[in-house]
Parts: C-alpha cells; sequence; structure tokens
C-alpha cells in the first residue's frame, strides 16, 4: 500500500506535490501572507442605472438556478450560509476560511453552499436589465450589498476556495461589460474585486499544483480583475494582471493537448475550461489590451474543436467524467447540458467559424458580448481520433459512438477505460454514470467515479485503479494495445486494451456501421469471474434470451464459452449534480477467459 500510494503521489509530478506541502504549510503555520489579509466589507453601491435605459413591461424575469435544476426563485436575497442540497446551514459562518474542514463536519458537501456565491445571478440579472427590466437592477444591488454584509472577507465559507472568488470575479466583471461600467466602475465593485484578489493571488501555487481548472480559473481572476484595477490607476492591479497571463499562458500549455484534450477528462470540466478562456479574451478584447501567445490562441481553439466533436443534435454530450454541476457562464437561457452556446462563443472566439449553424438561443453570449458573428461554419462533423487525451468519436447516419480508452498523463477521476457511449439522434442509449456528489455516503462515493458506472468491464469484484484518497487513484491504467481508428466502405473500427496491476487484461475492438454496433471484447488473467456492464437509457427494456430490446433496438450477446448469467438489474446516473435517478443495466457474466461480443442494431424508421 506505501508503494502503491507513493507511485500514485509522484505521478502527480514532484513540483506539484512540492507546491501542495509549501502551501499547506504555509497556510497552516501562518507563513503564507493569505493568514494576514484583512480588508472591510465594501456596502455599495456597485452598480449604477443605464443613462436611457427605459423599462419594459413584457421583461422576462431569469432566476438562476443551482446545479441547473434546483430554483430560486425568491426576489429577496437567499441565505448565503444555507447548503442547497441539504437544506442545512452553516452554523459559524465567522470562522476564518482556512479553520474550515475541506470536507465531512455539518458542512456536508460544501458545494452546496458555494452554488449560489459563484453570482450566476449577477449574470442573469444583468441580461434582464439589459433587456428592460429596471426591478433587475435593484435586485442585482440588493444581492450583491447583503452577500458583501454577509460574507465579511475572508470568513466563512465561501471564502474558502480561491477557484470560488475567481468564479466571482469573472462573473462580476462579465456583468459590467453588460451594464457599460468597466471603464465608469463603482468605487464598492473595483474594492470588492481587489479583496478578491487578495485572496487568490497567495495561494495561486496551490491552484497551478492540481493541474486542472482551479489553475485556470484563478489566472483567468488575477489577469481580468487585474486589467480592471490597472485601467483605474493600481499598480497592484498591474502586477496581477501580469501574473494572471502568465499562468494563463503556462496552464494553455501544460494542460491542453494538442489534439484538444484537457487534463480533466470531463466534458463538464472542458466546458468550464473554455469558457474561463473565453471570458479572459472577451476582456482582453473590451480592454484593447495585448494579445495573447498563438500556442494560446492554437491550444484554444483545439480545444473548442474536442468540445464540438462531443455535441449531439440538442446540444446534450456525453456525460463523461467528473460532473459537478458547473456552468460557468449561464447567460443564454438553455439547460444545463445545453454545451451549445458555450461551442458557440468559444468557436467564435478562437476559430472564427459557427459551432452551430442554426441560429438559436446559443448565440445569445455573443450578442450581448458584442462578439461579430462569424460568416464562416465549422466543418461538418466526422469521425475523429484525440489520441493524446484517449478518445476516439465515431460517427455514421445519425448515431454516434465515443470510445474512452487510457491516456493517462494527469490523474484519472473515473475508472472508465474502454467505456463506450451510444447515440441516436438526441437519444443516449447506452450512457455514463456522472459523479453525484464529491461528499456523500457510501456506496455512492465509491460508486460513481467507479468501474460500475461506467460501460465496461469489471474483474473479480474490484476496481481497476485501487483508490488511494477521495479523489486519487493508484495503478494508472495505460492502454498496452490499440488499432487507430479507420473507415473502409462504410465501417469504422478502432481497438484498444490494457492490462491492470493484478494481471486482468481487457481488449475492446469496436466496429460501426449504418444501423449496427459491434463490441468485441477478448477478457483474461482474473481469478473468479469478469462482468460486462450495459448501462442503459431508461425505458422499459425486454429481456429475451440473450438479448435485451426497446422499441427498434436491439442488444444481443454471445461469447464462445457459455454465460454464467446475464440479468437486467438496478442501476443509478446523476445528469445533475446532486441528484440520481435509477436505470436498468444489462449484466453478463464469465467465469473464464473469452470472447463476447455484443451486436447492437438500430431501426429507428
Amino acid at each position: 500500500m506505501v508503494l502503491r500510494r507513493s507511485k500514485a503521489i509522484l505521478a502527480l509530478g514532484l513540483t506539484n506535490i512540492l507546491r501542495v506541502v509549501w502551501f499547506r504549510l504555509g497556510v497552516k503555520s501562518g507563513l503564507n501572507s493569505v493568514r494576514k489579509i484583512k480588508a472591510s466589507a465594501p456596502l455599495g453601491p456597485f452598480w449604477r442605472p443605464f443613462p436611457d435605459s427605459p423599462a419594459k413591461e413584457e421583461a422576462h424575469e431569469r432566476f438562476p438556478s443551482g446545479f441547473g435544476y434546483i430554483p430560486i426563485s425568491e426576489k429577496s436575497p437567499p441565505d448565503w450560509h444555507r447548503n442547497l442540497l441539504t437544506g442545512e446551514r452553516c452554523s459559524s459562518p465567522e470562522k476564518p476560511w482556512y479553520a474550515i474542514p475541506d470536507f465531512g463536519g455539518e458542512l456536508g458537501d460544501i458545494k452546496g453552499i458555494w452554488e449560489l456565491s459563484r453570482f450566476d445571478w449577477v449574470l442573469a440579472f444583468a441580461r434582464e436589465y439589459r433587456e428592460g427590466s429596471a426591478d433587475a437592477l435593484n435586485r442585482l444591488e440588493n444581492w450583491l450589498e447583503d452577500w458583501s454584509k454577509c460574507n465579511p472577507p475572508y470568513l466563512g465559507p465561501n471564502w474558502k476556495c480561491g477557484q470560488e472568488a475567481s468564479i466571482r470575479v469573472m462573473h462580476l466583471a462579465m456583468a459590467a461589460i453588460l451594464l457599460e461600467q468597466v471603464e465608469a466602475a463603482e468605487k464598492s465593485l473595483l474594492q470588492l474585486i481587489k479583496i478578491h484578489l487578495k485572496r487568490i493571488a497567495p495561494t495561486i501555487q496551490y491552484a497551478i499544483a492540481q493541474d486542472n481548472n482551479h489553475g485556470t480559473s484563478e489566472a483567468a481572476a488575477l489577469f481580468i480583475g487585474g486589467a480592471w484595477l490597472a485601467l483605474h490607476g493600481s499598480e497592484e492591479g498591474r502586477h496581477w494582471e501580469a501574473h494572471g497571463r502568465k499562468w494563463l499562458e503556462n496552464r494553455a500549455q501544460r494542460l491542453i493537448e494538442s489534439d484538444g484534450s484537457f487534463s480533466q477528462y470531463s466534458v463538464t470540466y472542458h466546458r468550464v475550461l473554455l469558457d474561463t478562456f473565453s471570458m479572459a479574451e472577451i476582456w482582453r478584447r473590451n480592454l484593447s489590451l495585448p494579445a495573447f501567445s498563438s500556442n494560446w490562441y492554437e491550444k484554444a481553439g483545439a480545444a473548442t474543436d474536442w468540445l464540438r466533436a462531443m455535441l449531439q443534435p440538442g446540444g446534450d454530450v456525453p456525460n463523461l467524467g467528473a460532473n459537478d454541476g458547473a456552468r460557468l457562464l449561464p447567460l443564454a437561457a438553455t439547460d444545463y447540458r445545453d454545451f451549445r452556446p458555450s461551442a458557440q462563443l468559444a468557436a467564435s472566439l478562437f476559430r472564427n467559424k459557427k459551432a452551430v449553424p442554426e441560429a438559436g438561443e446559443w448565440d445569445i453570449p455573443l450578442k450581448l458580448f458584442g462578439v461579430d458573428e462569424p460568416q464562416g461554419q465549422a466543418p461538418e462533423l466526422g469521425s475523429q481520433l484525440f489520441d493524446e487525451g484517449g478518445y476516439a468519436t465515431l460517427r455514421s447516419a445519425g448515431s454516434f459512438v465515443l470510445f474512452r480508452y487510457p491516456r493517462f498523463r494527469f490523474r484519472p477521476g473515473h475508472a472508465d477505460a474502454l467505456h463506450v457511449d451510444l447515440w441516436l439522434g438526441n437519444r443516449n442509449i447506452l450512457r455514463d454514470g456522472g459523479s453525484f456528489s464529491y461528499n456523500t455516503q457510501e456506496p455512492w462515493q465509491s460508486y460513481f467515479p467507479g468501474v460500475k458506472a461506467h460501460n465496461t468491464v469489471q474483474f473479480d469484484e474490484r476496481e481497476p485503479m485501487p483508490r488511494i484518497s477521495r479523489f486519487l487513484f493508484g495503478e494508472w491504467l495505460k492502454t498496452s494495445s490499440f488499432e487507430p481508428l479507420e473507415s473502409t466502405g462504410g465501417i469504422q473500427s478502432v481497438m484498444a486494451g490494457y492490462r491492470d496491476y493484478l494481471g486482468a487484461s481487457h481488449k475492446r475492438r469496436l466496429i460501426l456501421c449504418t444501423e449496427r454496433l459491434q463490441i468485441e471484447d477478448t477478457v483474461s488473467g482474473f481469478s473468479q469471474k469478469a462482468v460486462l456492464r450495459w448501462r442503459l437509457q431508461p425505458g422499459d427494456w425486454k429481456l429475451v434470451g440473450n438479448a435485451v430490446t426497446l422499441g427498434g433496438i436491439r442488444i444481443e450477446l454471445d461469447a464462445d464459452v457459455p454465460l454464467k448469467r446475464l440479468q437486467l438489474v438496478e442501476g443509478w446516473e446523476s445528469r445533475y449534480y446532486g441528484q440520481k435517478t435509477p436505470l436498468r443495466v444489462l449484466e453478463v457474466e464469465v467465469d473464464q477467459a473469452c470472447r463476447l461480443v455484443t451486436e447492437i442494431t438500430w431501426d429507428l424508421s
């Protein structure tokens, strides 16, 4: 166990380990300057009305929602210390942020407290005011004044995370663009930005050490907030701006592969990355600041292409990797799971193309930020290989297949090696499990990131990568056999396989053609059993013999050894953070090395 833990820690990188250790020692001992900062809460006014902005009776109220599904409809400010997921309230919000534990205790899943303090409502009310609602500006002012009063600087759970503070900075800056109050910002608003940057700057090394969106978010906040303060004559702001720009360049170079894959292996977090970069670029253009490097734009463009490759016709995407409910730029009146607004904005900024050719609500961010609508359209989507990240996407006559295989240069968050997603139009037939919660009880804490929540094979009732801690697996899998994506005569194929740390081996070949997907699984090296799982779209699936059917869809199993078990069981998925719903799972069990063939056919005419 010690050796396994040591290997996992070293895989994170020695520099990153030293950054984390130094951060924790510095905060605990008081050597880190973040323990010394103090400030008074600004109490407004934060915003002014437009000089000529007549109210419109038909203006639409755009109340925010928590995690994309929990309604927030009251007009008075909410309780900033009540957990949206549990209803429980933090009883000691006066504690310094560093005295509050990361997990456990009375807070439960702290993301339920953080959600409303991300300031999604700032953007919602700003858009509403832009559309003619005078009352929206009053609500925006009242809510922000109440937040500032109830969350004095650096006290309570809402100051605990540098990334959460960074998201607030970005949302305030984007609202200032919408309300035309960047250059003529109120003193209290600039003071609030400075208070946030003083919290973010001393701990950014910890964010960088995570090799994820903490670093990109905090770098963007320093760049945006610093440039804003510098515009108003602050030398400290100029320093923060330069520091943020440096780390934005660094994070793009390190965390985004040349094929556009991102370090977190998650479509939701990929959207967070792109929205962050989009806001940084919008801000840069708005203030006429020097451009980022050509490499930064190329990486941003590649990441845009990656997200576009995952888009389904209705804007949904595979529920791949961690899904924490984040939607960083919720300006469009679309569902949380509609990724078209982010793809359209990023494609316009970084490719000068339309990701979505049809006009729709997903164009709203471009209009609100004054981004020129591209005349050209991105190339038609086809099958693609993103080998640096470990993804293949196959498309044929309205069907879409995502194949996930292990290329872990960064820490994996889910045990999803050789997972397959199948979509027919907007219908997600074979589906991923999501995350549910980062701080919950067993069995859910292990279930959703684990192998059972993915369409793959499990050996001997164990995980393919042993868990070291809440967010860290050991013995990272590596692809040991691989045949890249090929297309011949309308038939597409790809193959990948791995051998895990106990010698179990799984090879999977996909063959896609019109109205048929064949999946061949070769398994060996296990002790007692191997269980293949297909997590099915919710519906009244019928099991007859070795096949299950739903409407015109048929999934049939065959093997070169007798099947030990084939049955429909109950499983779970989480498409929205903090929410889990049941689905049917087809489980196929064998007790010896074999070749399993899954034949999926459909006739949706």
